[in-house]
């Protein structure tokens, strides 16, 4: 015989699967936990360029000190390229998500950033580093609970995107909405030059705005308003413009 469940018993069903899927997507978000003694051996790396840790001075790069909840080019003293004061102005703070995405890709978050690094691809590597990184800033006692310390979700790029063949002339079609601030022979004029951009730091700065990495929010809004394949024809259109 068929015994229906009653509605109190579906109710704890629906509750629990509610619950568990809760769990299951805060366990995804939060991601890979650091070791700080890998990242420290990691951090070698870097001692090229940054220091870190009592006595630390800035080099090449600023001194690392206090990274975690900063605003970017919020150092004084050290002189930041325009890229990067620019992101600071638009208000892009250094947390574990901004950082993860600017050690596996500094393009990612500054397109013509100074840091000469081509970028850490292994996620287990950068949250060690991370964690090394987040002894030297405030309340590092914090672990885990601290949203600083709490790995973001993913934000790279699929491979399948990254490998579109832009239609250049979709592209010109869709430039006015980027000349209207943009100047299309390439001067600076308080805003960027996109002219002649490498098709790949096009397409990873348009979909970091378009995540939401990148701050700007007319850049956010007019990015979200397109497709990959959208990006990948004014990518292709602006590369060869002269």
């Amino acid at each position: 015989m068929h015994v229906r469940p009653s509605i109190a018993t579906l109710a704890v069903i629906v509750m629990a699967s509610v619950a568990w899927s809760c769990v299951a997507h805060a366990e995804a978000r939060a991601g890979k936990r650091g070791d700080a003694d890998a990242g420290a051996r990691i951090f070698t790396q870097c001692k090229g360029c940054h220091e870190v840790g009592q006595g630390a001075q800035d080099r090449i790069g600023p001194h690392l000190n206090g990274i975690f909840g900063r605003k970017v080019a919020a150092h004084d003293g050290f002189w930041y390229s325009q890229s990067m004061t620019r992101a600071g102005h638009d208000g892009l703070i250094w947390t574990a998500k901004t950082l993860d995405a600017y050690v596996e890709n500094p393009r990612a978050l500054i397109s013509k950033t100074r840091m000469s690094y081509g970028g850490m691809p292994n996620p287990q590597d950068r949250a060690d580093l991370l964690a090394f990184l987040r002894m030297f800033s405030d309340d590092p006692a914090n672990i885990p609970e601290a949203a600083p310390t709490v790995q973001g979700a993913d934000h790279d790029i699929s491979p399948d995107t990254r490998a579109l063949v832009g239609d250049a002339e979709l592209g010109e079609y869709l430039s006015s909405a980027c000349v209207t601030c943009h100047q299309i022979d390439g001067s600076v004029q308080g805003v960027p030059s996109i002219t002649r951009w490498p098709t790949e730091d096009f397409v990873v700065a348009m979909h970091a705005y378009k995540s939401g990495l990148r701050l700007h929010p007319v850049m956010q809004m007019m990015a979200r308003r397109l497709s990959d394949e959208e990006i990948a024809g004014l990518a292709a259109y602006f590369k060869d413009l002269d």
